[in-house]
This record gives C-alpha cells, structure tokens and sequence, in this order.
C-alpha cells in the first residue's frame, strides 16, 4: 500500500495552518516579553530576585509551549507517531484551532482554506498513531446530503432501505461498508452525529463532510480519532454531493482490519 503524502486527494497541505502556528509562537515570544518586562519595573521594588524568578518560570512556560509546537510540526512533517502526538492534537483542536483561525480571518485567509487545513492537518496526526481496529469497532459517517434529493427513501437512521438504484453514492458506501463488516450511518447533522458516536462508541471514525461540518465534528468527537473526508460539491454546498470512493477505500484498508484479519 502506497504511502500517503501532503498533496493527496484531500486537498491542499497544512502549510497555511502550520505557517499560522509559526506566527503564533512569534507572537507568544513577544507577548511573554511583555508579560515579563512590565511586572519587573514593580517587582524590583518588592525584592530584587523577583524578576529574575519572575522570568525564569514563564520562561519555562514559554519553552514548553514553544516545544509543543516544534513537535507537532515534526509529527506533521515526519508522519510518525512522535511523543505525546495524542495530546497534541488535543492541544490542536481544543485550543490552537479556534486561535489559528481568529489570528488567520485577522489576516484576510479563506475560512474554508484554514479549516482544510486544519483538516489535512488532523489526518497527519491520525495517521501518524498507524491505527489498526477491527471492523466491528469502525464506523463512517455520510452527511445526508450525499443522498440524491430528488429520491423519496430517505436513509437517515438506516441506510439498509437504500434500493442501491445507483443514482448516488449512498449505495456503493453501504456496499463497501457491508463487505468490510463496519458500521455506517447517514446524520443530518452534529446532534444526530454525537448521538450515533455514543451508542456506537467506535474507536475510528471515518468522516465524510464539508469543511465546516468536519471541523465542527473533529472537535466534538475528541478524544475519537476522526478521519475527515471531504466531499465534492458539483452542484453547490448541501445538495446531491459527492463522495471519493477510492479515498475512503484507502483509509479503511490503513486503519481497519478486514473481517479475515479478525478471524
């Protein structure tokens, strides 16, 4: 099996959401400057040792931070699984993402462009823990509107009423799902999403969604290694969408074992 790079079929690299990352180390360093140099002109008065004791811990503070970046940006580059890579992407998501995008709208970037980022990001840390479940405790995710709007069987909470007429993809999904042994569900949206994910409690998700819907999840469903897949949109956003086969196909065969495996 081929080995994934940056420029794969999800889209564009992580370089705006890492050079985003670098800028916001910059503005930390200085930032802690200021911190530091504004209590010392008063604390000297207090004791003289205080601003160096002062300096020496959010120095301390500034570094850790400063080296959890510089290793989730070897994680990135390496693709391996570095030390500690599950917390930094917790790191990532829970508070480095909403920063990056703030600091990158300040800045005139794409929302949509720093979400895929932030997204192809996601995936490198994903695949960097080379995770391996069976497929019992697998499931994929579809947004509902991959299904073709026009038909009249609507598969949300079960796609086995799909006649696999063809006319969309929902059917060679619930085909490939089905032959691999894992779970899959249609959500028409975060609430159903988070719904599925507790009464399934899965231990790799393989997502399928737009931008902002994939961002929104991969933040909810954390600690849950979510791997997100965007969709493509021929007709506009939300309507009759469209689904890579063959990139779903690849992440299966790297993170799920097969029926066989398991046996």
């Amino acid at each position: 099996m081929s080995e994934w790079t940056f420029d794969d079929r999800q889209g564009r690299p992580p370089w705006l959401f890492l050079s985003v990352l670098g800028l916001i180390g910059l503005l930390l360093v200085a930032l802690s400057w200021l911190v530091w140099w504004v209590p010392c002109v008063g604390l000297s008065h207090i004791h003289p040792l205080l601003p160096r004791w002062f300096g020496v811990l959010l120095g301390i503070f500034v570094l850790a931070v400063l080296l959890a970046l510089g290793q989730l940006g070897l994680t990135l580059l390496s693709s391996r699984d570095l030390f500690f890579s599950v917390r930094l992407r917790g790191l990532t998501i829970r508070y480095l993402l909403p920063a990056i995008i703030a600091i990158g709208r300040l800045l005139g970037a794409d929302r949509d462009a720093l979400q895929r980022s932030f997204i192809a990001l996601n995936n490198q840390l994903v695949r960097g823990r080379k995770l391996r479940v069976p497929a019992s405790q697998a499931i994929i995710l579809l947004p509902h509107c991959v299904q073709l709007h026009e038909c009249a069987i609507k598969v949300t909470g079960d796609i086995d009423k799909c006649l696999r007429c063809g006319k969309c993809g929902i059917g060679a999904l619930a085909e490939l799902a089905q032959s691999r042994g894992v779970t899959i569900a249609v959500a028409t949206g975060g609430t159903l999403a988070r719904k599925i994910l507790l009464e399934k409690r899965p231990r790799f998700v393989l997502a399928v969604a737009c931008e902002r819907d994939l961002t929104a999840g991969i933040r909810d469903a954390y600690p849950l290694p979510v791997y997100g897949v965007f969709n493509r949109r021929p007709q506009g956003p939300c309507y009759n969408t469209e689904i890579d086969l063959a990139e779903v196909k690849k992440v299966l065969d790297a993170h799920v074992l097969s029926d066989s495996a398991n046996s």
